[in-house]
Protein backbone atom coordinates (compact mmCIF):
# COMPACT_ATOMS: atom_id res chain seq x y z
CA UNK A 1 0.00 0.00 0.00
CA UNK A 2 1.45 3.50 -0.41
CA UNK A 3 1.46 5.83 2.43
CA UNK A 4 0.69 10.32 1.41
CA UNK A 5 3.37 12.41 2.49
CA UNK A 6 2.81 15.70 2.31
CA UNK A 7 4.57 19.30 2.58
CA UNK A 8 4.63 22.63 0.74
CA UNK A 9 1.74 24.55 3.21
CA UNK A 10 1.78 27.57 5.21
CA UNK A 11 1.17 31.60 4.87
CA UNK A 12 0.71 33.58 1.90
CA UNK A 13 -1.38 36.54 1.25
CA UNK A 14 -4.43 36.69 -1.04
CA UNK A 15 -3.12 36.54 -4.99
CA UNK A 16 -0.13 34.55 -4.29
CA UNK A 17 1.30 31.22 -4.83
CA UNK A 18 2.32 27.54 -2.97
CA UNK A 19 2.93 23.97 -4.29
CA UNK A 20 2.18 21.62 -2.37
CA UNK A 21 4.15 18.12 -2.89
CA UNK A 22 2.61 14.87 -1.96
CA UNK A 23 5.49 11.72 -1.88
CA UNK A 24 4.59 7.72 -1.85
CA UNK A 25 6.15 5.98 1.04
CA UNK A 26 6.01 2.61 0.94
CA UNK A 27 5.60 1.69 -3.09
CA UNK A 28 4.83 3.84 -6.24
CA UNK A 29 2.20 5.34 -7.37
CA UNK A 30 1.76 2.78 -10.02
CA UNK A 31 -2.17 1.95 -11.23
CA UNK A 32 -2.98 4.63 -8.29
CA UNK A 33 -5.36 7.71 -8.60
CA UNK A 34 -3.68 10.68 -6.14
CA UNK A 35 -5.90 13.09 -5.38
CA UNK A 36 -5.82 16.54 -2.80
CA UNK A 37 -8.66 16.92 -0.51
CA UNK A 38 -9.13 19.75 1.82
CA UNK A 39 -10.72 20.66 5.02
CA UNK A 40 -11.45 24.12 6.71
CA UNK A 41 -12.38 24.28 10.49
CA UNK A 42 -16.34 23.42 10.73
CA UNK A 43 -16.61 22.29 7.14
CA UNK A 44 -16.54 18.78 5.38
CA UNK A 45 -13.67 17.60 3.84
CA UNK A 46 -13.61 18.74 -0.26
CA UNK A 47 -12.52 17.39 -3.48
CA UNK A 48 -10.09 19.83 -4.50
CA UNK A 49 -8.24 17.77 -7.69
CA UNK A 50 -7.05 14.05 -8.70
CA UNK A 51 -4.72 13.08 -11.56
CA UNK A 52 -5.00 9.19 -12.76
CA UNK A 53 -1.16 8.25 -12.61
CA UNK A 54 -1.04 5.87 -15.73
CA UNK A 55 -1.70 8.54 -18.53
CA UNK A 56 -1.70 11.92 -16.33
CA UNK A 57 -5.70 12.32 -16.72
CA UNK A 58 -6.94 15.21 -13.99
CA UNK A 59 -10.43 16.39 -12.76
CA UNK A 60 -10.72 20.01 -10.66
CA UNK A 61 -13.60 21.13 -9.25
CA UNK A 62 -14.93 23.92 -10.08
CA UNK A 63 -13.44 26.90 -7.72
CA UNK A 64 -9.80 26.02 -8.49
CA UNK A 65 -10.11 25.39 -12.03
CA UNK A 66 -7.78 27.64 -14.37
CA UNK A 67 -6.35 28.27 -10.46
CA UNK A 68 -4.43 25.19 -9.48
CA UNK A 69 -2.95 22.69 -11.34
CA UNK A 70 -1.70 18.81 -10.52
CA UNK A 71 1.01 17.20 -12.15
CA UNK A 72 2.88 14.61 -11.11
CA UNK A 73 6.96 13.76 -11.55
CA UNK A 74 7.31 9.62 -12.59
CA UNK A 75 10.69 9.49 -11.58
CA UNK A 76 10.76 11.15 -8.18
CA UNK A 77 7.22 9.84 -7.27
CA UNK A 78 5.90 12.64 -6.56
CA UNK A 79 2.44 14.45 -6.85
CA UNK A 80 2.58 18.46 -6.91
CA UNK A 81 -0.68 20.94 -6.74
CA UNK A 82 0.95 24.41 -8.08
CA UNK A 83 -2.21 27.01 -6.45
CA UNK A 84 -1.82 30.21 -7.36
CA UNK A 85 -4.24 33.43 -7.59
CA UNK A 86 -4.91 32.03 -3.72
CA UNK A 87 -8.55 33.53 -2.37
CA UNK A 88 -8.79 33.66 1.78
CA UNK A 89 -11.70 31.05 0.88
CA UNK A 90 -8.58 28.63 -0.23
CA UNK A 91 -7.54 28.18 3.78
CA UNK A 92 -7.84 24.61 4.49
CA UNK A 93 -6.29 21.99 5.58
CA UNK A 94 -5.22 20.13 2.85
CA UNK A 95 -4.32 16.31 2.38
CA UNK A 96 -2.86 13.68 -0.47
CA UNK A 97 -5.29 11.03 -0.55
CA UNK A 98 -4.52 7.60 -2.87
CA UNK A 99 -6.96 4.79 -4.24
CA UNK A 100 -6.16 1.53 -6.59
CA UNK A 101 -7.41 2.13 -9.90
CA UNK A 102 -8.09 3.96 -12.73
CA UNK A 103 -11.37 5.25 -12.60
CA UNK A 104 -11.02 9.28 -10.82
CA UNK A 105 -13.52 9.54 -8.01
CA UNK A 106 -14.18 13.13 -6.25
CA UNK A 107 -15.73 11.45 -3.12
CA UNK A 108 -13.16 11.33 0.02
CA UNK A 109 -14.72 7.87 0.90
CA UNK A 110 -13.62 6.45 -2.57
CA UNK A 111 -10.19 7.21 -1.34
CA UNK A 112 -8.30 4.60 1.38
CA UNK A 113 -4.82 5.83 2.29
CA UNK A 114 -4.47 9.45 3.63
CA UNK A 115 -1.66 11.69 4.35
CA UNK A 116 -1.41 13.87 7.69
CA UNK A 117 -2.51 16.91 5.78
CA UNK A 118 -0.59 20.54 5.55
CA UNK A 119 -2.13 23.77 6.52
CA UNK A 120 -2.65 26.61 3.96
CA UNK A 121 -3.83 29.60 5.30
CA UNK A 122 -4.52 32.92 2.82
CA UNK A 123 -4.64 35.97 4.15
CA UNK A 124 -7.13 38.98 3.16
Amino acid sequence: QVQPVESGGGLVQAGGSLRLSCAASGRTFSNYIMGWFRQAPGKEREFVAAIRWSGGSTLYRDSVKGRFTLSRDNAKNMVYLQMNSLKPEDTAVYYCAGRRGTYIYDGPDEYDYWGQGTQVTVSS
